[in-house]
């Protein structure tokens, strides 16, 4: 009888659908996250690190605090938030690709947040000057602050995904891992072991180890290449 390694890699070899059907169910989820997650946070971020007013410093505090949000918590949110009696239990969202999202972008929006207001407050300070004599004010000085930042926030933003990917208690609340629907890897994964169908769990973990491999590879060529151009 073949081992469950020897079964993986003929899963991977011969593109079995349940194994495709759950990497790209993943894939989309979380790609779908990290973008709001983006298009939230990258504006948040930049605009809590330039502006001055009461009550900043304990958004700054909770938002650092957040980043280590246990995703059980955040799935229990999201959860009360979808469930027939919660507020938004008349959109029938739980049990649903699109509540997956809704937890993984509470996941990765701290992140985001945390790291953008980081960035661009540290290239203000250095930059200011010459912004300003320039004509940009704190405004104006947003999109100039985030491309000079973006290696930076690429690489916290890898992260994000990377979290989210690797995560098992929110999506399995909020989704319930049901078969071609809201099964994602590392769902899958924790279901298989405990049926004893260690081929299919071994190859999903193959594949969720590369993924992760090709974020920090990607990360690191990122940093390396800017250090590159920075002599």
């Amino acid at each position: 009888m073949d081992g469950p390694f020897v079964i993986a890699i003929g899963l991977i070899a011969s593109g079995d659908p349940a194994l495709t059907g759950t990497i790209a169910l993943s894939l989309k989820v979380t790609l779908t996250a990290v973008s709001i997650a983006c298009l939230i946070g990258l504006p948040l971020g930049a605009g809590l690190a330039l502006a001055r007013f009461p009550g900043r410093g304990a958004i700054v505090v909770a938002s650092n605090a957040l980043m280590g949000l246990p995703p059980v918590v955040a799935g229990l949110l999201v959860y009360l938030l979808l469930s027939r009696s919660g507020p938004l239990g008349d959109l029938a969202l739980l049990f649903t690709p699109t509540a997956m999202v809704i937890a993984q972008t509470i996941l990765i929006l701290p992140i985001v947040i945390s790291l953008t207001r980081s960035v661009v407050e540290d290239l203000w300070s250095e930059y200011r000057e010459q912004l300003r004599s320039l004509g940009a004010g704190r405004l104006r000085a947003v999109p100039t602050l985030l491309w000079d930042g973006r290696v930076s926030l690429v690489t916290g933003i890898l992260a994000g995904f990377g979290r989210a990917s690797a995560e098992v208690g929110a999506v399995l609340i909020v989704g319930g891992n049901i078969a071609g629907q809201t099964r994602t890897m590392t769902t899958a994964i924790t279901l298989e072991t405990s049926r004893g169908n260690l081929g299919l769990a071994v190859a999903l973990g193959i594949i969720l180890l590369l993924i992760t491999l090709s974020l920090n590879a990607a990360a690191w060529g990122l940093a390396q290449s800017a250090r590159g151009r920075l002599g």
